[in-house]
């Protein structure tokens, strides 16, 4: 069994840190939520507001890395260039894309919008980490200040959610190939 070393990038980029952040964003919206609404009965206790801290960080670190991971390292073998006279397209998937008027969308599309949307990620997240670290449990009592957090961390789990739906059909149609084979597991 074995995985190309392009392949191995995308899986680490896609399913690592995008799909891992996905989920834990959903957690962050939930106990966010449940811990700062005004209506919450329990205390904020200085360990829970540790954690979260500790979660937001990370989170934001996650994003971080499927964009930075994305944009500089998966992405220039997505746009690789065709040499004169190339005529399988394999290994260009932006060609591969935009060579068929039945995937040519998937890329001035698709592609358009991950690569935008998925800015939105890291920004959003890391500007809510920053205020929740800032104000704390001063937020139960500041609703603007709360709701904007709460909105911030939506619109990175929506940015997230689109830019990995996207990058998964865009990997289904026109996988980025190549890069050196990395045995896994050898066969009898």
């Amino acid at each position: 069994m074995e995985i190309s070393s392009h392949s191995l990038w995308t899986l680490i980029h896609g399913m690592g840190f995008g799909a891992l952040y996905l989920l834990a964003c959903s957690g962050a919206l939930i106990e966010l939520y449940r811990r700062y609404s005004p209506a919450a009965e329990a205390p904020i206790t200085p360990r829970d507001e540790s954690f979260l801290r500790i979660y937001l960080v990370v989170m934001a670190a996650l994003a971080w890395l499927a964009v930075l991971s994305g944009t500089y390292i998966v992405y220039p073998w997505y746009r690789a260039a065709l040499p004169p006279g190339a005529t399988n397209l394999a290994a260009f998937p932006q060609r591969l894309l935009m060579s068929s008027p039945s995937t040519i969308a998937w890329h001035s599309l698709g592609m358009e919008w991950k690569e935008h949307v998925a800015w939105l990620v890291p920004t959003s997240i890391t500007m809510a980490a920053a205020v929740l670290i800032k104000y704390g449990r001063s937020l139960k009592t500041l609703p603007q200040l709360r709701n904007a957090v709460l909105c911030f961390v939506l619109v990175s789990f929506v940015a997230a959610g689109i830019a990995g739906f996207f990058g998964a059909m865009l990997d289904k149609y026109a996988p980025v190939q190549g890069g050196q084979n990395i045995q896994l597991m050898h066969g009898e």
